[in-house]
């Protein structure tokens, strides 16, 4: 199953509670670009690629950003725009590969965020949209991404993540490793009026390290100005020079 389709018929359907509270994440988020100084300076423009529910399209909005939120999924662009209400974003329901073709002017903030580069279909595609988006910032623009690393292989129980439960819902998501991906099982328990119910879906992530991501930023003509780890994930912040 592709990216889209589990999305489509599984992960949509409870990623917002998967993330947790919307308005706590948000701020979260806004902070942690606070203090690496983002703001805008020249043409005002962020893309967010992978946009969800908003919580990276709303931080940037509020920062001053003009934010075009470019995603998949139709049920958490809904949410997006619920979220966003009064904000200067624009809505885009399309693949992020497809992002400059709905750019009138150069962005000078790219953000890629939440594991989104990994649901690309394989690590040149990744290459690709990197390229793309130092292609299209502005001279010193900057390319916010993070991702999870899979290049480390998990075995045996480590394979098995518990991920969130409550009084209605548990999810544990399983790892199995091939050399070019990893196949994500999103497995959900949800009670409902006659018991527990299972519903279980895959789909594959492209497994390639945080070295190998620094590397195509380099060669694409960007310099690493961040790097660290937040909210468990490998984060950087690039720079075009």
């Amino acid at each position: 199953m592709t990216a889209k389709d589990h999305y489509h018929t599984h992960l949509g359907n409870f990623y917002s509670w998967m993330a947790g509270d919307f308005e706590a994440k948000q701020k979260e988020h806004q902070q942690f670009l606070e203090e690496q100084n983002i703001a805008p300076q020249s043409t005002k423009l962020a893309i967010d690629l992978g946009a969800g529910h908003g919580i990276q399209s709303v931080s940037l909005a509020k920062l001053g950003f003009k934010v075009k939120a470019i995603d998949f999924n139709p049920q958490l662009l809904t949410e997006l725009t619920q979220n966003s209400k009064g904000l200067d974003i624009e809505v885009i329901e399309n693949d992020i590969r497809t992002f400059s073709q709905h750019l009138s002017q150069h962005p000078e903030l790219i953000i890629c965020w939440g594991d989104t580069l990994t649901h690309l279909d394989t690590e040149n595609e990744i290459e690709q949209l990197l390229s793309d988006c130092c292609t299209s910032l502005t001279q010193n623009g900057k390319l916010i991404i993070s991702l999870r690393d899979y290049s480390n292989e998990l075995i045996g129980d480590n394979r098995f993540i518990p991920v969130k439960s409550d009084d209605n819902r548990i999810l544990t998501c399983f790892l199995e490793y091939f050399p070019a991906y990893v196949t994500v099982t999103d497995l959900l328990y949800e009670r409902e009026a006659a018991g527990w119910v299972q519903k279980v879906s895959s789909y594959n992530k492209v497994r390639i390290s945080i070295n190998s991501i620094k590397n195509l930023l380099l060669k694409s003509g960007m310099k690493i100005t961040f790097e660290g780890t937040i909210t468990r994930l490998n984060t950087i912040i690039a720079e075009k020079i």
